[in-house]
Parts: C-alpha cells; structure tokens; sequence
C-alpha cells in the first residue's frame, strides 16, 4: 500500500485558501495535487463564503473540480454543499446530474436546486434520482405532480411517504388510484395527511384486512355497509337474468360489466370460481372482463380466443386465471351455446395433455396472440 501526504494548499494570512493557487491544483491531473486540492475545498467550504455571488475564479475552480476530480474528491463536495445557499448553480446542478451517491445530497437538501432544476433531473437521469427527488422535503406541487404523472412505482412509493411534499387533493387521488395496482402504496396513504375521507373510502376497497382497521380507526370508515354495497353489486350481475349474447352488442352493458369487474378485482373478490359462475349465468361478457382483467390480457384476445377455430387459446387463457383443467371441458360447451358454437372443435384436447402452470399457460397464450409458436412440451 503507497501512503501519500496530505500537504495542505497554500492558505492567505486569513486561513482561508488562496484562490489563485486551488486554481493551479484544479489544473494539475497529479495526484499529489488532488488530494491537496480535496483539502483547499474543504477548507474552503468550512471558511465563510464571501457575501453576494461567488468571485468568478471560484466558480471557475467548482466546475473545474467537478468536471475533472475523482469520485470520492466529487462525493465530498456534494456533502459539502449540500446544505449552501451560496453555491454556484451550475455547479450544484452538475453534481445533481452525477452518479447516485454524489447526487443524493443535493438532491435531498441543496437550496440552490429550483423546480425546473428537479424536473431536468428527473427527465435525464436515472430511476434512483428519481426516487430521492420524491423524497426531498417540501417540494412543490409541480414537480409532485411530474412523479405521479411517470407513474413508477417506486417513485411514487417514495412520494408517498414524503410527508412534506405539497400533493393536492387531486394528487392524492391519483396516488390511491395507483394503489390499486401498487400495494406498496397503501400502507403509507392509509396514513397519509392529506388523505380525506372519501378517497379513504375508496382506498379501503383494495386494502387488507390491517389497513382498512387503520381506515376504520381514522375516519370512521363503516365496514358492514361497504361488505354490503360490494354484496349487492356482485349479486346484482349474478342473479338470474336473460342471456347475454346481446351484451357484446350494448357498448354500455359492456362498459358497466368491465366496471363491476375492476371493482371486485380492487377488492380482491374475483376469483376463478365467480368466472364459472357467471359463463353458467349466462354472462359471457363478463367472463370476458374478467378473464382479461385476472390474466393481465387484453379483452380483443381474450374475444378473438373465444371465435377461434380451435379452443387451444381460450384454455391456455383460462388456465392463466386458475380454473382447472377438469372444470375446461364443461365450461367450453357452456361457452359454446352463448357463442354460436365457438370455439371450434378442430385441434387436439390440450388439456388432456397435463397440468400446466398459470404462469406456463399465460405464456402460451401471448405467444399464440403474438404470432409465435409456443413451445408447449416445455409449457407442460
């Protein structure tokens, strides 16, 4: 190991650093010369900062020790100024655009960054300076709007647990939408300070058991007439009625089946049993719905699978949403009669061929709807 020593820079009768000869060490690549320079920064840094903006020559030497410094020398200024209200802009903007562990600090707390300053970091750089730019204390209603906007999930988990930030009603409403298909942001919501009490009604729908207690303690959210208006919904669709071969052909039939189905799927009650029912109640649109919605397929596929000539790709999606391969052939003739005897009977019974994984089955059907030929004896 070669142990170098730290010679401090030359400082004036003041104790502060010399400015012209940190200037000469920012231009020397030696690395005797930035360790000294790591010093005079330091120094610098811990001396009080001349009052108004920055001399030009040290602006010149920030930029010269960012654009050239080594990583570490990088880091610790960052840490530095950080928290300095006399830093130079473009300076601090450069280290905000730098690697993640340079960036943090003055992501997290450095004044000099404005709001266009956060929103050009979020746009270039990377998903974890998007994350600490969520977590920033204060920051404004714009730039938590631009992360709600992205949409990733971990950006707006990170927003949402950012008390400070200043969300909108119209935020936080967007953010309990998300949490419908983002559990990790429901715990925070639950506690949330601007969460009212209607979007907590709405929140409790597609929340477990533990945080619609917390909703219940906090807003005195009524569990028994919520479980009750869910009753009545799906028992609404599910009481007999006529068939339903008209509904594909009522836009708002449809549209009120798709609905329902979001709805029991937020509150974690679809389920592959309520798919079979609802084929034997004559429901076949919302089967279709809700076999989309369980399978994370699009309804045009899951339609096109139920005209096929061969029912291959409508048990490969029923497979995907877990109903069992040995319910598959009462349930296609079932199917059959609501849909003008389709699927047809062309092709070999693949679901004599063996149990197959809801994963396995998803895939083959993508891949039957993607043009590409599955490989189904590595399926199975």
């Amino acid at each position: 190991m070669v142990l170098v020593q730290l010679v401090p820079a030359a400082q004036s009768q003041t104790g502060a650093p010399v400015p012209a000869d940190l200037l000469a060490l920012a231009r020397n690549s030696s690395p005797e010369a930035r360790q000294r320079l790591l010093l005079g920064v330091l120094a610098l840094c811990d001396a009080s900062p001349p009052a108004g903006e920055l001399s030009p020559i040290l602006g010149e030497i920030f930029l010269t020790l960012a654009r050239q410094a080594e990583r570490e020398v990088r880091k610790v200024l960052a840490e530095k100024l950080a928290t300095a209200d006399w830093a130079p802009a473009a300076l601090v903007n450069v280290l905000a655009l730098d690697e993640i562990e340079i960036a943090r600090p003055v992501l997290a707390a450095s004044p000099i960054l404005k709001d266009d300053d956060l929103l050009r970091v979020m746009i270039e750089a990377s998903l974890e300076h998007q994350i600490a730019i969520a977590r920033r204390p204060h920051i404004s209603g714009r730039v938590a709007d631009a992360v709600i906007d992205r949409g990733e999930p971990a950006v707006l988990t990170a927003l949402a647990t950012n008390r400070t930030a200043e969300l909108s009603v119209d935020g936080v409403r967007r953010l309990v939408e998300h949490s419908r298909r983002i559990a990790a942001l429901r715990a925070p919501l639950t506690r949330h300070p601007r969460l009212t009490e209607a979007l907590a009604e709405q929140l409790y729908q597609w929340v477990g058991a533990a945080l619609r207690q917390t909703l219940t303690a906090r807003f005195n959210v009524d569990e028994k007439a919520f479980g009750a208006a869910v009753y009545d919904a799906v028992a609404g669709v599910m009481r007999p009625a006529e068939a339903d071969e008209a509904s594909q052909d009522d836009p708002e039939r449809d549209e009120m089946e798709r609905r329902l189905i979001d709805k029991l799927q937020a509150a974690g009650q679809l389920r592959p049993g309520f798919l079979v029912r609802a084929v034997r109640e004559r429901r076949l649109s919302l089967f279709v719905h809700g076999v989309s919605t369980l399978g994370g397929f699009a309804t045009t596929d899951v339609r096109e699978a139920l005209a096929a000539p061969t029912p291959e790709a409508l048990y490969y999606a029923c497979a995907a949403v877990g109903i069992d391969r040995a319910v598959f052939p009462t349930l296609l003739t079932e199917l059959r009669r609501l849909n003008h005897n389709l699927p047809g009977d062309r092709g070999d019974p693949v679901w004599q061929r063996g149990s197959l994984s809801e994963a396995s089955a998803a895939r083959a059907f993508r891949a039957l709807h993607t043009g590409a030929q599955p490989d189904m004896q590595t399926a199975i």
